[in-house]
């Protein structure tokens, strides 16, 4: 009998949401461009907006500041783009999606060091902030997307706003996982992402708070108020919406729940594991850890070929693996870090999931035992 696979890998997309699926059926099934006068047309713009209004208080926003965009990526790099600021700072840690941008397209290296939990070193930030050309904005992760290490932001907020400082906040992985409230975070922008929440791929949001600074910079049909020209994604959106709404309505309770399976994992790994920001604040249903003398490359195959789904806290690129940026910044040493395994829970997860991804990380553990001691 074939057994039931197992995905413990939400970081990377969780499943999409039933009640999600559905409504975007729904929506795809009716005719008619959200830019368009006709009744057609009106009834996919109220979709759309439907959604703008559940994302907007989801985030303590007004409707009004949602900017839909195609993922997390494009919102981050539209920011940093059309924040109109003359320099851009960014921590050690950051989702290669704002880091890669930032370092190579925007050329900055205006890099903040983060500690041995990967947390960014507020310090270093100030004479950053102190140093870097007005107007200048810092972009940071509310929890990074490795560890799930939660940063510090209300204390980073405070450092920018004593400077005069834009703050751009990544909040795609914490974003239905912890509470994220724009004004809380002191946030001038905020990105959130679809597929990590339990909504479909390819829709994302850039959100601004009131009065933020916005340079447009690409025009065409004028859709989202002039920020993001393109015929919007209706159904996508449509499904986002209610993948809010389902992610947020027990937050409290599902964080709860997620976070004693993934403490569940830990206490199961192998004795000789190392967890990554197990001593920081972290997202409740992430664990990073490596198996000394297990590269991740073998352990992440190994386990989807005992049927269950986890990630490599490294990077493949042309068959070849390379220790992860972060763990590097965290002052791992490179062999642990091209170990790194990253587990993450959600909604569908049981305790059923974490006991048999054990019994197979388990065994492939006792097999690199046993080729140790040949």
């Amino acid at each position: 009998m074939t057994k039931t696979p197992i995905y413990c890998d939400y970081n990377a997309g969780a499943p999409i949401r039933a009640e999600a699926a559905v409504a975007m059926s729904r929506a795809m099934a009716s005719a008619g461009n959200p830019s368009s006068v006709h009744g057609f047309g009106r009834r996919a713009r109220a979709l759309i907006e439907d959604a703008r209004e559940k994302i907007g208080a989801g985030v303590g926003a007004a409707a009004e500041n949602v900017v839909f965009t195609s993922g997390a990526t494009e919102a981050l790099q539209i920011a940093m783009t059309n924040a109109g600021a003359a320099s851009l700072i960014l921590s050690a840690v950051e989702h290669d999606a704002a880091f890669e941008h930032a370092t190579r397209a925007l050329k900055t290296e205006r890099i903040a060091p983060v500690d041995a939990f990967g947390i960014i070193d507020l310090d270093a930030l100030a004479v950053l902030l102190a140093a870097a050309p007005k107007p200048a904005l810092v972009a940071l992760q509310l929890a990074n997307n490795e560890t799930g290490v939660i940063e510090p932001i209300a204390k980073a907020a405070a450092l920018c706003r004593e400077h005069g400082v834009l703050l751009l906040v990544d909040a795609a992985q914490a974003f239905g996982r912890i509470p994220v409230d724009i004004a809380d975070l002191d946030a001038t922008y905020l990105v959130v992402s679809s597929h990590k929440l339990g909504g479909p791929t390819g829709v994302g949001a850039l959100i601004l708070s009131p009065g933020a600074p916005f340079v447009t910079t690409r025009f065409g049909g004028g859709q989202e108020r002039g920020r993001r020209p393109g015929t919007e994604n209706a159904a996508a959106i449509v499904g986002f919406g209610v993948a809010v709404e389902w992610a947020l309505r027990d937050l409290s309770a599902e964080a709860t729940r997620v976070a004693a399976l993934r403490d569940r994992f830990e206490a199961g790994l192998p004795r000789d594991a190392v967890t990554f920001g197990a001593d920081a604040p972290r997202l409740p249903n992430t664990s990073n850890f490596a198996l000394p003398g297990l590269s991740a490359e073998t352990a992440v195959i190994a386990m989807d070929l005992e049927g269950v789904a986890i990630s490599s806290g490294a990077a493949c690129s042309s068959g070849k693996v390379k220790s992860s940026r972060v763990l590097a910044a965290m002052g791992v040493a490179p062999d642990l870090a091209k170990a790194a395994l990253r587990v993450s829970f959600g909604h569908e997860s049981k305790e059923s999931d974490v006991d048999e991804a054990l019994a197979a990380l388990n065994k492939i553990a006792a097999r690199r035992a046993q080729g140790a001691a040949a």
